[in-house]
């Protein structure tokens, strides 16, 4: 029996979703197997958890430039020192997890769990094999700390290969499979059936809408974004998806009233069925975080990217701008403007369809899972 332990962190949802994706291929496909999934920093201290999650949650919604200090500071210079010396304190309580459960192999989606376990396989405490997700379309350093001492790096495209390489990373290391995807977006969907279901017409353009997820947006730049696509285009189909906040389901669900847009708008909160979604869409109108850029591709979808927090996901944008899958909305920018020059022109729409697709790597999940249970 090969036991096999997932970490990941509650920063955002993209690396909890890459650590599940990977756990339910496991379970589903292999036999000799035992998995473990752990949120790396709640195990160490709950409280540390509860506080550094609410803080990166409320930089991400009303502090960019907060989180565009410490994410550039952390690439390097005394940031980076005193991050590896909290890390080192840190992999003392993880050493204890890891003693006890004795894993084979350790799979981490997100940088603190690579962290440690490097240090910790560098000071000898621990044998396994390590494998570092990185689940964005860009690499920062924190993922690559003590880098001698992970076994494998698994990133989205070629584009993070080279840069790896440059980097200092061994080719052998790199695998590029991209990030952890759902089976559920492998599925082929009855489009007329799905449409039926939300009253949905098939006859119009549909626009899948997110608002923000756990981070949100920031309550008026959103409600006016959804207020001016409903009033540019009336016959264009929304489905705003407000995520777990009721405040903004309310708000939306109020502007759809006085629009008397119900027949074209439909406002959803958090729901579990993205996969069937994107299946009927045309585009996608979102952040770029790492997963759901990863199930937008999957399912062929142009993208328009907004209020991308910086760093990571600005990173994101750019390579998905640069390789014609989406456009990115910045300050002074109309978003009614760029919506219309996609949708009405076939051309366009399909071309960034066409690079979707492209870019897309359906069997990421499958492929990670291969390569790691096969060595083992």
């Amino acid at each position: 029996m090969k036991k096999i332990l997932i970490f990941y962190g509650s920063y955002g949802g993209g690396h909890l979703s890459a650590a599940r994706n990977i756990k339910e291929y496991i379970d589903s496909n292999y036999t000799d197997t035992e998995t473990c999934i752990v949120d790396c920093i709640e195990y160490i201290n709950k409280a540390l958890n509860k506080v550094t999650t609410k803080a990166y949650a409320e930089m991400a919604k009303n502090a960019h430039w907060v989180w565009k200090k410490v994410y550039y500071g952390a690439e390097n210079g005394p940031f980076t020192k005193v991050n590896d010396k909290t890390q080192k304190i840190m992999s003392i309580k993880l050493n204890k997890l890891l003693q006890s459960y004795n894993p084979d192999l350790i799979i981490s989606t997100h940088p603190f769990s690579s962290h440690m376990c490097a240090i910790l396989k560098k000071k000898k405490k621990i044998n396994s094999k390590i494998a570092t997700i990185i689940t964005d379309y860009a690499p920062h350093s924190q993922w690559l700390m003590h880098s001698a001492y992970i076994d494998y790096f698994f990133v989205a495209h070629d584009g993070m290969r080279e840069n790896l390489l440059k980097r200092g990373i061994k080719e052998t290391q790199i695998k590029v499979t991209g990030i952890p995807l759902s089976n559920r977006f492998l599925a082929n969907y009855n489009k007329e059936k799905i449409l039926s279901e939300f009253n949905l017409s098939k006859d119009k353009r549909t626009v899948l809408f997110f608002a923000g997820g756990e981070q949100g947006f920031g309550k008026d730049k959103i409600f006016n974004m959804l207020k001016s696509i409903i009033k540019a285009f009336p016959n264009l189909q929304i489905i705003a998806i407000s995520g777990k906040n009721e405040k903004m389901k309310k708000q939306f669900d109020e502007l759809v009233s006085k629009t008397n847009s119900d027949n074209t708008v439909k406002v959803l909160k958090f729901t579990n069925k993205i996969p069937e979604l994107m299946s009927v869409s045309d585009l996608v109108i979102t952040k770029p975080g790492g997963l759901t850029t990863t199930e937008s591709l999957a399912s062929g979808l142009p993208i328009i990217v907004i209020n991308p927090i910086p760093g990571q996901e600005e990173e994101n944008a750019e390579f998905l701008q640069k390789k014609g899958v989406a456009i990115w909305i910045k300050k002074h920018d109309n978003i009614e403007d760029e919506l219309y020059k996609i949708l009405n022109s076939e051309s366009k729409l399909n071309s960034m369809k066409i690079n979707a697709r492209l870019l897309a790597k359906k069997n990421s999940t499958r492929d990670i899972c291969e390569i790691l249970l096969g060595k083992l």
